[in-house]
């Protein structure tokens, strides 16, 4: 197992969600200015000696031990610790296919979230390709270089086979992030809006807005954990055996998804449904909320318009939750991954497993428990316990 040093202390969490600051445009430019990352050097070279040791002729004996023994790099090397944030900059945010160029700002920022709450140094990477096979090899070939690899904002249905190509390809942990970690933290928060609201997990009837990246890993986590009334909707209606112009991954879960084979949109989807999970861009009228079984739980997680605005979803729904820091319940990405990814370099793991995200689903879920209310579901993005803790669940289910 790979020691590394202390998770840092995250930022505490002292801004009021109901009034945030209004943030200026001159001031989010000015500090992207230059970028967001640095190189750091860990032991500092103060004298001729140091950098015999560091560089020339001292690395020398390093290098001709990993040569003899390449598992030394994982401990001579900061590889073991380096995650690779991925992207080919089509599907970033909600700005959708904006190229390489455009996605650096994000990765970068995603590079920073890494450092700040997991204790992890990472290195974005964004290719000017979306043809696949160039991607993998790319990676497959840069491997020596990291022992992680995070992609991120890449479109569906490619990323799917993206992420499996390269999970067969390397020896290394791989998730895609907007599949994964959103799956592991609205598992999460739908774990405690089900305590609140008196229901069972299991017995919820689930409707998943979407059939992209997120889509598909929520309701595969949440079939994972036993639920078996989730229906899946694309913007051409439910997902189900019946629908002749699906395939590929579409296809998979139409067969093991709405088992009442309900058709149509969400007027006849949400009628009588527990819960609402908006990963897309549409919306969803009043009209059919209003429809959803009493004590209704709605999570609209697009940004920055969800699929119905808060103000309004609670006039139907016991728990609401967006993706957005400006109202409660925000489900956001950041406490998963980190701490998923702590926990899998620490541990070793060569992968990351569906048992290990609902691990970090359930560690999560129980750090809100203390306090839990229908405005507090999931802990703060800026709670220090979080990446801790879903690290020490990753581990111990590896």
């Amino acid at each position: 197992m790979t020691t590394h040093s202390a998770v840092p202390t995250a930022p505490a969490d002292t801004a009021d969600a109901a009034s945030p600051i209004p943030i200026s445009e001159e001031e989010i430019f000015a500090a992207h200015e230059g970028g967001k990352l640095s190189v750091g050097v860990v032991r500092p070279i103060d004298s001729k000696r140091d950098l015999s040791i560091a560089y020339t002729p001292g690395v020398a004996q390093v290098s001709r031990a990993i040569a003899a023994d390449p598992a030394l790099a994982q401990s001579h090397t900061w590889a073991s610790r380096l995650v690779a944030v991925v992207s080919d900059g089509t599907a970033v945010l909600g700005l959708g296919d904006i190229g390489a160029s455009a996605s650096l700002p994000v990765m970068e920022g995603k590079s920073a979230l890494f450092k700040t709450f997991a204790g992890l140094d990472s290195i974005p990477i964004v290719l000017d390709t979306t043809d696949t096979d160039e991607i993998v090899e790319t990676l497959v070939r840069i491997a020596p270089s990291f022992g992680a690899v995070n992609l991120e904002d890449v479109a569906a249905p490619r990323c799917f086979e993206l992420e499996r190509r390269l999970i067969e390809a390397l020896d290394m942990p791989v998730m895609h992030d907007d599949q994964h970690g959103t799956a592991v933290v609205v598992l999460a928060a739908l774990t405690n809006a089900a305590k609140v609201v008196g229901k069972e997990l299991a017995e919820l009837r689930v409707v998943i807005s979407g059939a992209g990246s997120a889509g598909v890993a929520v309701a595969e986590i949440l079939l994972a954990v036993g639920l078996t009334d989730v229906i899946v909707l694309d913007s051409r209606g439910t997902l189900h055996p019946g629908r002749t112009d699906i395939s590929g991954v579409k296809r998979d879960l139409a067969e093991r998804t709405n088992p009442r084979r309900i058709e149509h949109g969400t007027t006849a989807a949400l009628a009588g449904a527990d819960a609402f999970v908006g990963v897309s861009s549409s919306t969803v009228p009043e009209a059919d909320v209003a429809g959803m079984a009493e004590d209704a739980i709605i999570f609209a997680l697009s940004n920055p318009d969800p699929e119905i605005t808060p103000d309004v979803a609670r006039q139907y729904a016991a728990v609401v939750a967006t993706g957005r820091s400006d109202f409660p319940n925000q489900i956001n990405n950041v406490l998963a991954f980190p701490g998923i990814f702590r926990g899998a370099l620490d541990a070793g793991a060569k992968g990351i497993t569906l048992q290990m995200k609902i691990a970090a689903a359930h560690a999560i879920s129980e750090l809100a428990l203390e306090g839990l209310s229908v405005d507090r579901i999931v802990p703060s993005p800026l709670d220090p316990r979080v990446a801790p803790a879903v690290a020490a669940a990753v581990i111990a289910a590896v």
